[in-house]
């Protein structure tokens, strides 16, 4: 058989035609490592100093270097990729209730403790303490939300222990220690502990008013004393934790108890893993089913008034949940502008493409809005002592919780067809992103839960209305749109009689002219401009990349753009 040879030239002219190579790597994006999540982050740098944590700014950009790592982003790859695995039992046939996790995710438990994301503002309380707290965790979480579940439940069980004095006591350094400690031994052998919680039953999910879990009095009854538990819970994250806030019902009524894995005496507490959830998403943290087999635990707060004990725990973890949804969306943004500053098609870089931008600076929008919701708020944390800020935080929590959460599913998604293909790799980052999104929206409350908060809120305090519009009415004057909008808003909750039927419209406009307010206040005048004529108008509730003509995207989207490679 004859070779085919060129028609022309020598083999040394055409020997590229004979190479293995067959094509060389261009018009790809550099990784989106190897960068300061601080200050490649226009918008929360502006945040953080608006809300009182300038000081802590050399702080924060030492800890947006660890988060921008290659080495940490590998662990948040690792972490997923290897889940956490059940065993019930050792090799003897001994019951031990172990979950075993990658060495990654130990890895990023201890950059979170270490770093204070579960304790600063108990240790340190002052100005900024909250916002400072809330930037680390909004930076942390980007490289790997799952594990940041029982740093939350840890950080939120505080305001809850301390109700029990004697309890706290035992508790309280050990929790607060900037240290983590995954062994499975008796909690007294650690000098830093982790908290998770266990309110969830099958028969009632969020109504947890009618669980079943039963407490029987060790001897004395009330706040403070032994009682052993038997029962259920259909959802408990983090089995790990060396301790639970539990919900059970006692002779008084529903209450609330303290449940460590181990008894005092050192031998195992009998609560038995039956269990590990498969979910969709939050892979690389452990959530599981339990059965309770006479637990020994202790009562906090006053025997039947188990809700109110444990919800400040709860508006906590809620408050949480706004940082880790307003930071998915922080990456999501991250990666798609990263992805089309460096990727060109039909002759243009996508960054400078008109309908590319309109959906860039959309999503840039959507993220900035919920970043200065969330940040305002960890304000209103840090000035409990003030009475419109107390009475703030108790509306705008599940009013931010609602909205936010609920919109990262499709931003996320936006983001990932702003990359095309490659975005639904799995070794793109973005798949997770979008596995994740869903999962704070109906944790800790799902959106239902939450507009019913609100309008518990509003009825036991109508103050806390008043104080919202009071904050959102600060903006007036700086946009007909916004104005108009506040104004209408204000009419209809003249009449709530149908509040729950209407409580979704309302919740939503609540949030939108709390996010414009902030931006017409406080934010970059492009970005207020933008967010008012998108969200406040008609077109406010379609799709990302629906922005009016005569909106400055370029300068949304640099604004948002972190500058690598």
């Amino acid at each position: 058989m004859n070779t085919p040879q060129p028609t022309s030239g020598t083999p040394e002219e055409h020997g590229d035609r004979y190479l293995a190579i067959t094509h060389e790597v261009v018009n790809q994006p550099p990784p989106l490592e190897n960068y300061n999540l601080y200050e490649q982050d226009i918008a929360l740098q502006k945040a953080v100093h608006r809300e009182g944590a300038g000081k802590a700014e050399s702080d924060l950009k030492a800890f947006g270097a660890l988060a921008g790592s290659a080495a940490t982003i590998d662990l948040g790859f690792r972490a997923n990729n290897n889940k956490p695995v059940l065993n019930t039992h050792d090799r003897f046939g001994h019951r031990i209730d172990e979950v075993d996790f990658h060495p990654s995710y130990h890895e990023l438990m201890g950059i979170a403790f270490e770093s204070g994301l579960h304790s600063s503002p108990w240790t340190n309380p002052g100005k900024g303490a909250h916002v400072t707290r809330a930037a680390k965790y909004y930076m942390h979480s980007q490289v790997e939300a799952a594990h940041c579940c029982p740093v939350t439940m840890t950080f939120a069980a505080m305001p809850s222990i301390r109700k029990q004095p004697e309890l706290a006591a035992l508790w309280e350094s050990r929790i607060l220690a900037n240290s983590y400690d995954s062994r499975n031994v008796p909690d007294s052998q650690k000098s830093s502990v982790t908290i998770g919680m266990a309110m969830t039953e099958k028969q009632g999910g969020s109504d947890v008013r009618s669980n079943s879990t039963l407490a029987y009095p060790v001897g004395a009854k009330g706040p403070g004393q032994a009682y052993e538990l038997v029962g259920h819970k259909w959802f408990v994250s983090a089995p790990m934790c060396d301790a639970f806030l539990v919900l059970a019902q006692a002779p008084g009524g529903l209450s609330c108890f303290l449940m460590p894995r181990w008894r005092p005496d050192g031998t195992k507490n009998p609560w038995q893993i039956q269990r590990l959830k498969n979910k969709m998403g939050n892979v690389a943290n452990a959530s599981s089913e339990v059965e309770l087999r006479g637990a020994l635990a202790w009562m906090i707060g006053e025997e039947g008034r188990g809700v109110p004990t444990i919800i400040e725990m709860v508006a906590m973890t809620r408050f949480d949940c706004m940082i880790g949804s307003s930071a998915g969306m922080r990456q999501a943004v991250a990666q798609a502008t990263h992805h089309c500053r460096h990727r060109s098609a039909f002759g243009n870089r996508l960054i400078d493409q008109p309908l590319m931008q309109n959906v860039l600076a959309d999503l840039a929008l959507e993220n900035e809005a919920a970043l200065a919701y969330t940040l305002r708020i960890a304000r209103a944390l840090d000035s409990q002592d003030q009475e419109h800020e107390r009475l703030l935080a108790r509306l705008a929590t599940p009013v931010g919780k609602y909205w936010i959460c609920k919109r990262t599913p499709n931003h996320a998604y936006e983001a990932m067809e702003c990359i095309g293909g490659s975005g639904v790799m799995e070794d793109c980052i973005m798949p997770r992103l979008f596995r994740e999104s869903p999962v704070n929206a109906i944790w800790e409350g799902s959106g239902n839960v939450q507009c019913l908060d609100t309008l518990r809120a509003i009825q036991k305090e109508p103050e806390t209305l008043d104080a919202f519009f009071l904050e959102a009415a600060k903006a007036k004057g700086a946009d007909r749109r916004f104005d108009q909008f506040l104004a209408q808003l204000q009419n209809d909750f003249a009449d709530i009689s149908d509040f729950q039927y209407r409580a979704r419209n309302l919740v939503d406009r609540l949030a939108l002219v709390m996010q414009a307010s902030l931006l017409l206040r406080n934010g970059d005048k492009s970005v207020a401009d933008a967010f008012c004529a998108s969200r406040l108008q008609s077109n406010g509730g379609m799709n990302y990349g629906n922005l009016p003509s005569g909106i400055d995207a370029a300068a949304i989207i640099k604004r948002a753009t972190p500058v690598v490679g």
